[in-house]
């Protein structure tokens, strides 16, 4: 999945698919995570987050199953 990289102190980048509803965040220090069944809407939300970290930890890490991927 191709990212798009982020103005963040936690973040590095961000990937959507619409087809499959998946996010995927890479973080400082190399770690990745697919986020699923995510709406487009709550990745433009984050993306147009002031604070993508913040979003990240209040919106998505807990109302949507993930796995970590690297």
């Amino acid at each position: 999945m191709d990212r798009v990289t982020v103005v963040s102190s936690n973040l590095v980048s961000v990937g959507y698919d619409p087809g499959s509803r998946t996010l995927e965040v890479e973080f400082w220090g190399g770690r990745i995570y697919q986020y699923f069944n995510v709406p487009s809407i709550m990745h433009r939300q984050l993306m147009s987050a002031r604070s993508k970290g913040r979003y990240l930890a209040r919106a998505i890490k807990p109302a949507y199953d993930f796995r970590r991927v690297a």
